[in-house]
């Protein structure tokens, strides 16, 4: 039977393809995306579409009234040296943009499934040994960060107190075609970018900071699964928490590598001061998807970064066209 399902942040990068993939599944689905950083032709054809921001009180009418089995909660700030910056806007999208969002899902009297965005990159920190699991001690070095493991916070108050059938999703480092270089955080789409402009990549730091990169098809799958699949009933923190990643370190050296030989070139790199709120290491263990959602990462890192590359380079051609 057709779902109907909302997509918040569906103009985006992931938002997009997750709501693209709804879409093929033959469900109804609706679009909330204020454009400051998805564009409206990546909307799926024949999707509602809302342009409003999540924290607007138009924003909690279309949640509060529109009758949804599914919320798909992508919204977000999502660039971490942003909201070192200025923390105070980071909460204004990424906690109080939420709370809209939560508070008209309960006030609308269905049942929904809530599938929040969260982080497996910036929410654990460096105190743990990667690649961390969900019960790892969370300890954020940066305001992005932080707001992300508040609304987790929020969320299982949400489903303990209210019974909201709510859960979160802490996405590694996604990668992959549509991601916006200028308008988001992402290496991956910068250094392909550069590569394309016979530009060197410019690596902060000593570039051994490593990340656990994923590709957005993977991604997608995890969120379409988390959307059916049964989940525990609402406890603590971490009790409704998947890791959704690849359990593999790469320093930000070996994927300019990588992606230079994807691109058939040598990448060429130029090195910069490091950046306030960066941590060194990330990976995220997968065990809990692979458990509960039968979820496992499909596609290699080698070859994700060719399909990525070939997808900027093949933009770039018909803009010049």
């Amino acid at each position: 039977m057709a779902r109907r399902v909302l997509v918040t942040g569906g103009a985006g990068f992931i938002g997009s393809h997750v709501a693209e993939a709804f879409a093929a599944a033959g469900d109804r689905v609706a679009v909330l995306d204020d454009l400051s950083a998805g564009k409206r032709a990546q909307v799926p054809p024949g999707a509602e579409f809302h342009e409003l921001d999540v924290g607007a009180a138009a924003a909690a009418e279309v949640v509060r009234t529109g009758r949804f089995d599914v919320i798909c909660h992508l919204a977000a700030q999502m660039d971490v040296r942003r909201s070192v910056a200025d923390p105070r806007s980071d909460a204004r999208v990424n906690i109080d943009g939420t709370l809209n969002v939560l508070e008209a899902a309960r006030a609308g009297g269905g049942r929904p499934r809530v599938l929040f965005a969260s982080t497996g990159g910036a929410l654990y920190g460096d105190l743990a040994e990667p690649p961390t699991a969900e019960s790892a001690p969370k300890d954020p070095q940066s305001p992005y960060g932080v707001a992300k493991l508040s609304v987790e916070l929020y969320l299982a108050y949400y489903g303990r107190v209210h019974g909201l059938d709510a859960l979160a999703l802490r996405f590694a480092n996604v990668y992959g075609p549509r991601q916006d270089p200028h308008g988001e955080a992402g290496v991956v789409a910068i250094f392909c970018d550069r590569l394309l402009d016979a530009e060197p990549l410019t690596v902060f730091g000593d570039g051994r900071q490593t990340r656990d990169y994923v590709f957005v098809a993977d991604v997608v799958r995890s969120v379409i699964l988390a959307a059916r699949a049964p989940i525990p009933p609402a406890g603590g923190l971490d009790t409704r928490a998947f890791n959704i990643g690849t359990g593999v370190e790469t320093d930000v050296l070996t994927l300019a590598r990588t992606l230079g030989d994807a691109a058939g070139t040598s990448a060429r790199t130029v090195h910069a001061p490091a950046r306030d709120g960066e941590q060194r290491r990330s990976a995220v263990r997968i065990d809990a998807a692979a458990r509960a959602l039968d979820w496992r990462p499909d596609v290699p890192l080698a070859r994700g970064l060719r399909d990525t590359y070939a997808w900027f380079a093949a933009r770039r051609g018909a803009l010049a066209r």
